[in-house]
Order: C-alpha cells, then sequence, then structure tokens
C-alpha cells in the first residue's frame, strides 16, 4: 500500500476550511432567500393542507364511494375493485384510516408534481441527445444517493413540515418518471414516425398523436415506479413532520413497538398494492383504447 503516500491528498486543515466555507455558505444562503423560497412553495402546501383535509374530514362512506367509483373507471375490473376495497375496509377495521387518508393524499400530491415536472423534462430528453447526457448524470445521482441525504438541504431550507417532506419524497421519486418517459419516446418504431412525417404532422401533433399514446404503456410503468418510491420515502419523511403511515412505524422503530409497526407497514404495502394495480390496469386500458382508434 505504499503507492498510497504517493497519492496527492489535501492535508486535513484545508479540507476543514473547505467544508467549513460550503457550511457558512449555505447559511448564508438560507438566511437571505429561505423566505423567498418558502413565499414559493406557499401556494403548494395550501394545496397540499386541502387535500389531506379533503381526505380526512370526508365521511369514510363516501371516500370508499369514490375511491370504488375511480377505481371501477380505471380498471373495469371486479376482482381489482373487490380487493381494493376490502384492502381498505381492513385499514379502517385496524384503526389505521387517518394516517392512511394522509398518506394517500401526499402520495397524490407527490405523484402529481412528479408527472408536471417529469414528463417535460423526459420529452426534453427524448428529443435531444445533449439534454438527455445532461440530465442522466444528475438522475443517477438522485437514485443513488441516500434518502436521508435529500432531508438536510430541505430542512435547512424550509424547515419541520409537509412541504420539505413533499418536496424530499418528489426529488426521490421523481428519476423514474423522467428516464422512462425518455425510453417509452424513443422506442416508438421509426417506421410510424416517419409515417407520421408524410401525412404532414407536426412535432407537436407527432408527439401527441404518435408518440405519448405508443409509450403509454413505459410512461404508466414510470408513474407506478413513482408512487412505489413515494411510498418508500413515507417512512423517511415522516422524520421532518410528515403526517402519515410513516410516524407510527417511525414510532414503532423507536420503542420497538412490533404490532405498531407491522400493522402500519402492511398498510403502506397494501395502499402500494392498489395504487400498482389500479394504474397499471388503467394503462392497459388506454392503450387498447389507442390501439381500436389507430386500427
Amino acid at each position: 500500500m505504499d503507492w498510497l503516500s504517493k497519492f496527492p491528498q489535501m492535508d486535513e486543515t484545508s479540507l476543514r476550511d473547505l467544508k467549513k466555507a460550503i457550511d457558512e455558505g449555505f447559511r448564508a444562503f438560507t438566511r437571505a432567500y429561505g423566505g423567498g423560497i418558502e413565499a414559493f412553495f406557499a401556494p403548494l402546501q395550501q394545496f397540499l393542507i386541502w387535500a389531506e383535509r379533503l381526505m380526512t374530514q370526508t365521511p369514510w362512506p363516501i371516500v370508499m364511494i369514490v375511491i370504488g367509483a375511480i377505481i371501477w373507471f380505471a380498471s373495469r375490473s371486479i376482482p381489482i375493485l373487490v380487493g381494493c376495497l376490502v384492502t381498505l375496509l381492513l385499514i379502517g377495521y385496524f384503526g389505521m384510516w387517518e394516517d392512511t387518508m394522509k398518506t394517500v393524499s401526499m402520495i397524490l400530491v407527490c405523484t402529481a408534481l412528479s408527472i408536471v415536472v417529469g414528463i417535460p423534462i423526459g420529452i426534453l430528453m427524448a428529443r435531444s441527445n445533449r439534454v438527455q447526457s445532461i440530465i442522466n448524470p444528475v438522475l443517477d445521482v438522485m437514485q443513488t444517493m441516500p434518502s436521508f441525504v435529500y432531508l438536510i438541504p430541505v430542512v435547512m431550507l424550509l424547515g419541520i413540515g409537509k412541504v420539505p417532506g413533499l418536496i424530499a419524497v418528489v426529488i426521490y421519486a421523481i428519476p423514474p418518471m423522467i428516464r422512462l418517459t425518455n425510453l417509452g419516446i424513443r422506442l416508438v418504431d421509426r417506421d410510424i414516425l416517419e409515417a407520421a412525417d408524410a401525412f404532414g404532422s407536426s412535432g407537436w401533433q407527432k408527439l401527441k398523436n404518435v408518440q405519448l399514446p405508443l409509450a403509454l404503456p413505459t410512461i404508466m410503468a414510470g408513474i407506478n415506479q413513482t408512487i412505489m418510491m413515494a411510498l418508500a420515502m413515507v417512512v423517511i419523511a415522516s422524520m421532518i413532520g410528515v403526517q402519515g403511515l410513516g410516524q407510527p412505524v417511525l414510532k414503532a422503530i423507536s420503542n420497538q413497538y412490533f404490532t405498531l409497526g407491522i400493522f402500519n407497514g402492511l398498510a403502506i404495502v397494501g395502499i402500494a398494492i392498489i395504487f400498482d394495480r389500479v394504474s397499471q390496469a388503467f394503462g392497459a386500458r388506454l392503450q387498447k383504447h389507442r390501439e381500436i382508434a389507430h386500427g
């Protein structure tokens, strides 16, 4: 290992000074712009609070009816409908309804935000190899960085609460949405694109009528992955004040409450299965209708 001694290294004092300078710079940035950043995200906080109140304060039979209608519209499958409703009834029976509704509202907002941000970025990547070469390393870092690390800058900028947790969850969960949108559009058959060009389609028409419909199964897979990663982040986000099923799990870990952790963990799994089955069925139905329309 003598070769290690020849490797140039930064001395300890210089490294400590560099870390101190970076930390002080970030604190100065937080003091100067933290208020403005917080005000920027205020509408998002209001929307999240509204969604949470809607899910928790609406009587559970009405919530069940609405969810059942959405599941039926998305899947048109009686087994999926029955399985999802039974899962929700069991969650309510074991006293986890309110926490589950808080988690569902958080996941819905996170998923909607990931779709709104992720799909346009994926489209840009699909249209430009240069943009793809720039964004891919960023996505690699986002997917490999430990999830706890996301909490540090978010908490320093915005403190403890719902919005910091939401932003951390979105940052953690959005890479599959971007990657699979890019992949789905790039996998569209070139012959089909050439046929669209031959019919005089503009770039927007080709994207809207050809590329996105044909990429839909891959995009729906991206939505699935985003939902699963957001649910995986729920427990970690509970450390900075995100309410829902994650907080009882965190409490169970801290106090060794085995049944509390198992029951709430199973509730998270149940919600994940519901989102997965319904979104998969909806994507399959959309694709089938597109094929019939274009066939």
